[in-house]
């Protein structure tokens, strides 16, 4: 059996951060979902469609095998079960991350048996976040270090 991990997250925009962790997950498992999903705390620049259009295309050139899709809607832990996931892999950057990640890996730990994965960051990318490269984006400054340029380009529209 293929081991599958869910890499879960709002991706708006998917940085160099982002397609980073989904692709040092990929030489962890066989297959990788990386999944757009909801954050009720966030009001999202791009709809959830255009986010999974531009995770597709920031991963075209990585090496793995990646599914991408959304989930709008509902557990993270029922999509895992529903595609058979061994795991869940999240990117940490700080301490406060660790803070966020850690309650949240307990809680699907205790409702489905799902393991949660924390990747570090790696440390050329560990700065950078989707909400601050969407503000420096809005005040007009250049982002194509910190995105791949399909997103950068959609940032600028």
């Amino acid at each position: 059996m293929a081991s599958i991990a869910v890499y879960p997250g709002s991706f708006d925009p998917i940085t160099f951060g982002h397609v980073d962790i989904a692709a040092r997950a990929a030489k962890l498992f066989d297959r990788v979902h990386v999944l757009v999903v909801h954050n009720p705390d966030k009001d999202p620049r791009f709809s959830a469609a255009e986010r999974v259009e531009l995770v597709k295309a920031a991963l075209a050139g990585v090496k793995g095998n990646f599914d991408v899709n959304s989930l709008e809607s509902g557990l993270l832990v029922d999509y895992c079960k529903m595609v058979h996931a061994r795991a869940l892999v999240k990117g940490i950057r700080t301490t406060v991350d660790i803070d966020y990640e850690l309650p949240m890996a307990q809680v699907n730990r205790d409702l489905s048996g799902i393991e949660t994965i924390l990747i570090p960051a790696d440390p050329m990318h560990g700065f950078i976040s989707s909400s601050l490269v969407r503000q420096v984006a809005t005040l007009g400054g250049d982002v194509s270090k910190y995105v791949p340029a399909v997103v950068a380009a959609a940032l600028t529209k």
